[in-house]
């Protein structure tokens, strides 16, 4: 069971494989693995202290970063993230991001940005369209068209939280104009811009 793996520079963690959205172009959908690691579908989820442990073994003080980010949305798993975070800030000087769908407050029912100040050092939210219709086609979040809105107050609320907001559009599914759009928007919620290369 593949609990962390390895991206360049990084330690991935994949907590989970749930998520409240099927996106059209999820690259789960394409294979069992990413980036020449094992299966991500897990058997089970990991506890906190198997999480711990598999981070460990990494020797993390040489990496760059520790992302959770794998085959599901880590924040279903929001209370175990931040154990596992507070873990890894009292043992190691390791930036640590979430790649996000950003519909944490959906998922967990509370505003949860607050809770991430110390702990999290950048939060990457998948923005992928510009409009409340668009993303609802494209990411089908079960959460529906409410889906959209919720996605940017997350962002614009972990701004005063977390040193790094990003917001990312894949090139594959959003035109120039599309991504011209998006970096307005992500302006305006105090967060940057990422336009990133679609993994197929």
């Amino acid at each position: 069971m593949t609990v962390t793996y390895r991206v360049k520079n990084g330690i991935y963690v994949n907590m989970t494989n749930r998520c409240p959205c099927a996106c059209t172009f999820c690259i789960r959908q394409n294979g069992v693995g990413v980036y020449g690691s094992d299966s991500l579908w897990l058997e089970r989820e990991p506890t906190v202290k198997e999480i711990c442990m598999s981070i460990d073994r990494w020797n993390p003080d040489q990496f760059r970063e520790l992302v959770f980010c794998g085959y599901g949305e880590p924040t279903e798993r929001l209370d175990d993230l931040l154990e596992v975070a507070r873990y890894v800030k009292s043992r190691y000087s390791l930036p640590i991001r979430i790649n996000t769908n950003g519909l944490s407050d959906l998922i967990n029912g509370r505003e949860t940005a607050p809770e991430l100040r110390g702990l999290i050092d950048t939060v990457s939210v998948s923005l992928n369209a510009t409009d409340a219709q668009t993303y609802e086609r494209l990411c089908r979040p079960k959460f529906g068209v409410r889906s959209f809105q919720a996605m940017l107050d997350f962002t614009k609320s972990c701004v005063p939280f977390v040193p790094n907001v990003v917001m990312t559009v894949v090139d594959v599914v959003t035109t120039k104009e599309e991504q011209a759009r998006a970096r307005q928007i992500a302006e305006e919620l105090g967060a940057v811009l990422r336009v990133r290369a679609y993994e197929g």
